[in-house]
Parts: structure tokens; sequence; C-alpha cells
């Protein structure tokens, strides 16, 4: 949504109690300013979009164990932790992350890991490498674009691509994020554990590939 720049009156009073609530919510004071115009006015904006997505994840994420969710209001990102069954219980934390549009992507989702183990460092890259290589080969197609992921030191990046239909609601991207983050750390898990192969991870992929109705 474009911003322009425009010029307010505004008494001292006003602009004091502005200051305030922006601080304590981490806006600025034109941030703050366009929210409560937006809400009054029944406008919706890409921030009050991505906080319903997240509201929404939430409330989807809250009866699944595996995933302990976190969000702040009005922050771009929400973040999801799951626990490995590996020595000393490593973690794994899911950050979802969000654009306020122009950007050509719904956002990013960032895998982080940190552990010294070497062996589940190299077991990790090689399950992130195989998620690419089946993504790339069956969802790529029906997405119409290639999915440029990449892999850092404790972190792995996807793209979140816009859906091809423009008409989905913050509810409809909710459930297929939702429904992505579980399938993802499933997978990771059962690969980890030497319960599922490669092949299997295919399989379980390519499966859950044909119940969703929306390919993010």
């Amino acid at each position: 949504m474009k911003k322009t720049l425009y010029s307010l009156m505004l008494s001292e009073d006003v602009v004091r109690a502005v200051d305030e609530r922006a601080h304590q919510l981490g806006l600025s004071r034109s941030g703050l300013v366009n929210q409560i115009l937006a809400q009054n006015l029944s406008v919706a904006t890409p921030e009050s979009r991505i906080n319903d997505i997240f509201q929404q994840m939430e409330a989807l994420m809250a009866p699944v164990k595996e995933l302990v969710p976190f969000f702040a209001p009005n922050s771009p990102t929400m973040s999801l932790k799951s626990s490995l069954a590996y020595k000393y219980r490593p973690t794994v934390k899911y950050e979802v992350e969000l654009s306020r549009g122009g950007e050509g992507k719904l956002g990013d989702l960032s895998v982080v890991f940190r552990t010294q183990s070497a062996q589940l460092i190299a077991d990790m890259t090689d399950f992130f490498r195989l998620w690419v290589g089946i993504e790339n080969a069956h969802l790529a197609p029906l997405l119409g674009v290639r999915l440029e992921c990449a892999l850092y030191e404790g972190k792995f990046l996807r793209p979140i691509p816009l859906p091809r239909s423009r008409n989905c609601s913050a509810q409809d991207i909710a459930q297929a994020l939702s429904q992505y983050v579980q399938l993802f750390d499933r997978l990771l898990k059962g690969y980890l554990s030497g319960d599922l192969s490669p092949q299997d991870v295919e399989k379980a992929y390519c499966e859950d590939l044909k119940t969703r109705t929306l390919y993010l």
C-alpha cells in the first residue's frame, strides 16, 4: 500500500499521548496514527492483514503440542519453536516473516537451529537439500516459479511465494502456512530419527500436496 507524506495539525496533548502509546507498541508516531485512522475508518492495511494472519495461525496452532507459536502485535514475524528428539533436546525455530507488499512475494520462512553436533548439522543439511529438490520437482510446476532457497550456517531460508489466487482471505493463508510448517516439522523429525527415508519423505510430501487448496 503506497504511503504519502501529509501534514496534520494536532494538539500537544494528543501528540504526547500518541508518542507514549507508539512507544509501548513499538511503532513510530506516523505508524500509530495510520493504524488508528485505518481502524476507525475500516480500511484494511498490510499491517492489519499480517496481524489477522498471525492471530489465525496462533489459534490454529494452539492444539498442536509439538509447536509453540509466538508473535508480538504489529510485528511482521511469527516464531514457532519445536524440540528435536535428539541428545540434549536441541530446538528448531520456524520464523514466518510476511511482507507488507511490493516485494513480489508473500514473505519468507526461516528454519533456525543451534547445535554443536556435526552429525546433526550434516543430517539437517541433507534434509534441507532433499526438501528443496522435492519442492522444485512437485510444487514449483504448480506455482509457475522455481523456489530459490538458501542455506546459511544455522539457518535455512525458503521464500513464500504469492498465492496464484489473489482473493485469499487471512484465514486461507493462515491455514496454508500452519499446515506447511507442521508438515515440514513432522517430516524433518521423521527423517532425523531414521523412521523416514528420503523416498518416504517425498511420498508423504506428495500425498499432502494433493490435499492442499492453496499453494505457498
